[in-house]
């Protein structure tokens, strides 16, 4: 019909519009937040780009519910703030026949957020942490500075004439060793290379043709060694790069055949995001109800503020799931809870306006006030 082709067309523009908005607004927020860390040192400043990418990917389902429900509640208040809702229902047009253009514009939502949730967003995730970790091990080299004297560790210090960071590669190294008998330890080398594993817990230098010497400083009794090649075992300040453990990460397949709590709590969650949307969608039909007379959007405020519930409702269900409450028990209420509130409000804007109560009781029974 010629109103559901307008609606859907009017609510897709809208819709665009508002991602743009929320995403540039929360894009500033994390580019700010992630430079801040990297100037700290606590994300390699090669990483920012992609985790920024990573991050965007994370937060597009919450983006995506967010533009839906906004987007519903935009175009429908301004329907009933410009009458024209008013008309169609003069002409016939009950609030629930703006049901089916209303999932005609989230169900696909819901199919896209359900797909990124359970599927992408775990291996975005495990990417990402992974990304930053090996990132973050290449800055190490980047650190080692040419012509200077610096420390390694708590007991050495190192000179290097000259460093080739990409290849890792030093050469004319002087290292100095404290050891742990009071003997000090000089070692001098043509060229040495750091190897670092993403995957091991400890870095090394390999020395290759050198010399080292042993013994105490005012004494004579100097051991000195020549070497080919010496590898010494280094300190490291970074986390190795195993497999992911953050929930967040962790597969949908194996959330399913999981019974730890907080595996199900996270499948919880993954499968209510969906289900989000879709009751969203339903209420924003009933919320949207905007009384032209009195010019008050006091339905904008009841949106807030059931959005809010139903969001912290979900989260709260979700902890009390890791703290051993059955899954159907925590999966289910809350959305059946705002479906029902939802079914009860579009009713109740169905009925003739009149007082409240007896509207209110007339809607729960199902009979015209």
């Amino acid at each position: 019909m010629i109103y559901q082709r307008k609606f859907i067309k009017e609510l897709s523009y809208t819709a665009i519009g508002i991602f743009l908005v929320l995403l540039a607004i929360l894009l500033c927020t994390q580019v700010v937040n992630l430079l801040g860390r990297a100037a700290d040192g606590r994300v390699a400043i090669d990483a920012v780009g992609a985790l920024i990418g990573f991050w965007m990917v994370g937060l597009t389902p919450l983006l995506l519910i967010l533009t839906v429900f906004i987007s519903l509640l935009t175009v429908l208040t301004r329907y009933w703030r410009d009458s024209e809702m008013a008309v169609w229902r003069a002409g016939g047009l009950s609030l629930h026949s703006w049901l089916k253009p209303v999932a005609w514009f989230v169900v696909p939502f819901a199919l896209l957020i359900g797909g990124l949730t359970l599927a992408v967003l775990p291996w975005a995730e495990s990417r990402s942490q992974e990304y930053a970790q090996i990132l973050k091990q290449q800055q190490a080299l980047s650190m080692v500075e040419q012509g200077v004297f610096r420390g390694i560790g708590d007991h050495r210090l190192y000179f290097i004439e000259t460093f080739d960071s990409e290849a890792g590669i030093a050469q004319n190294l002087f290292i100095r060793e404290q050891m742990e008998d009071g003997k000090s330890a000089v070692i001098t080398a043509q060229s040495g290379n750091f190897n670092i594993d993403p995957h091991a817990t400890e870095r090394s230098l390999q020395l290759l043709n050198g010399r080292r010497y042993v013994g105490t400083p005012g004494q004579a009794d100097y051991e000195v060694v020549h070497f080919a090649q010496l590898d010494l075992l280094l300190k490291n300040d970074i986390e190795p790069i195993t497999a992911s453990t953050a929930r967040q990460a962790i597969p949908t397949m194996t959330l399913l055949g999981s019974h730890e709590p907080r595996h199900q709590a996270e499948l919880m969650w993954r499968l209510s995001l969906p289900l989000t949307v879709l009751v969203l969608g339903l209420l924003s039909v009933p919320l949207s109800h905007f009384n032209t007379r009195s010019g008050h959007s006091y339905n904008l405020i009841a949106a807030v503020g059931l959005f809010l519930v139903y969001q912290n409702g979900l989260t709260l269900l979700r902890r009390a799931i890791e703290d051993g409450l059955p899954f159907w028990v925590g999966f289910l209420p809350m959305h059946i809870f705002m479906m029902a509130l939802a079914w009860l409000m579009l009713r109740y804007r169905n009925q003739p306006n009149g007082a409240f109560w007896p509207t209110l009781k007339a809607a729960v029974k199902g009979n015209r006030a």
